[in-house]
């Protein structure tokens, strides 16, 4: 029976595609970096893209459903296999679904210049395709534990679908429940994901160093209230943004997943940074949670869009940084420990975050903050891709 490495040594064309994450890291950390200078450009008002989409919404869907979308598709085609036992998807099926993502982010852009609906089918049939690959791979490895990883991967495909229909009706989209519903999907694989992988990587990372400090297992009753809890708050978030009882359900969720993330025993890793950065991520949801229910509640305090920034930039924004330089390390036989210039590039990432939230509550000087937080950000995945690229286009040195 053939082998991960026997699919990966078949393939003789690019090493990119010899792997899910290759080209999928590589993409969203130059999209990440492209996009951000076109939003610059965008604020200031030196650029006028020929989209169907208004500025802030294009940006945004761009964000979440552009870059989460390729950060998604590298870590599904790279995990499901491990979840499965299956063989990887590589070679050409990898390079046709990496063009279906490319061809996306064009059309979106250009959406103006196309007929109507042209554009957001496109992109609407990346995610399409993904969710169908990863349900077939799910099933046929009879990997019924995954399955709902799947299932917000639909949920996520739906608030994609929705948004277009938001902006084609001449609504503004990235305030519309489409967005609300997409980055709640995501925030809900963070939660599901991350609190299996961040406690489990810190545990391996603790246990070989002797600590006697270790994080409590994974999934525990407290862990399954925290996601159930977190779920009711971001489904009324999703339908009554504005509502006390929303405002409330996100108070609570916040506050039991702040004691989840800290039963994981962080402080224990901040000499790894490749550890900490995780908790760092996670610690994002509960955040943003505490963030929004106050932007909800007293929106002449802190701006909902600022506050909702911790769970974008934030918890979406870091955790795949973090799974994107942990992954390509590992994958590429790479040691597992971030150097200075990845610490650098989490700091610049934290930064933009925080600067981005500080918009919000200083409007006097929010458009200072925001251009800085944008730089802050595109310094951060350039600094990214110059340090990873090369591991992700090159074949992985035999050891």
């Amino acid at each position: 029976m053939a082998t991960t490495s026997d699919r990966m040594r078949a393939w003789t064309g690019p090493a990119l595609f010899s792997y899910g994450f290759r080209p999928f890291f590589l993409g969203a950390g130059l999209w990440a970096v492209l996009s951000a200078c076109l939003w610059l450009a965008l604020l200031s008002g030196t650029l006028a893209l020929p989209t169907r989409l208004d500025p802030v919404s294009w940006h945004a869907h761009e964000f979440l459903f552009g870059y989460l979308g390729a950060v998604l598709a590298g870590f599904m085609m790279t995990a499901v296999p491990n979840w499965t036992g299956r063989m990887p998807i590589v070679g050409w099926p990898l390079m046709l679904l990496f063009t279906l993502w490319l061809v996306g982010r064009l059309a979106m852009g250009v959406s103006a210049l196309l007929p109507a609906g042209l554009g957001a089918s496109v992109d609407v049939s990346f995610l399409l395709v993904l969710a169908l690959v990863m349900l077939r791979e799910i099933v046929a490895g009879r990997n019924w534990r995954n399955l709902g990883v799947v299932a917000l991967l639909c949920v996520f495909l739906s608030g994609n679908v929705l948004f277009h229909v938001e902006a084609a009706r001449g609504g503004y989209a990235a305030g519309g429940m489409g967005l609300r519903i997409g980055l709640g999907a995501a925030l809900m694989m963070i939660a599901l994901i991350g609190g299996r992988i961040v406690p489990s990587f810190t545990r391996n990372w603790l246990a070989r160093r002797g600590s006697s400090e270790l994080p409590v297992p994974p999934m525990q009753r407290l862990d399954k209230a925290a996601l159930l809890l977190l779920l009711a708050a971001l489904a009324a978030w999703i339908v009554r943004p504005e509502h006390l009882v929303t405002s409330a359900l996100l108070i609570a969720a916040g506050l039991l997943n702040l004691v989840r993330v800290a039963r994981w025993a962080g402080t224990a890793t901040l000499s790894e940074p490749l550890v900490w950065i995780l908790h760092a991520g996670y610690l994002f949801v509960p955040l943003g949670a505490l963030a929004v229910a106050l932007g909800g509640a007293m929106p002449a305090v802190l701006a909902p869009a600022a506050a909702q920034h911790l769970w974008m930039a934030g918890a979406v924004g870091v955790m795949t940084l973090a799974v994107m330089t942990r992954a390509t390390l590992g994958h590429t036989g790479q040691p597992l420990t971030a150097g200075r210039g990845t610490s650098a590039v989490y700091a610049l990432l934290i930064a933009s975050v925080l600067i981005r939230t500080a918009a919000g509550l200083w409007p006097g000087a929010a458009a200072f903050l925001q251009s800085l937080s944008g730089a802050c950000w595109l310094l951060a995945f350039a600094g990214f891709v110059c340090l990873y690229g090369g591991l992700l286009i090159r074949p992985r040195e035999a050891r």
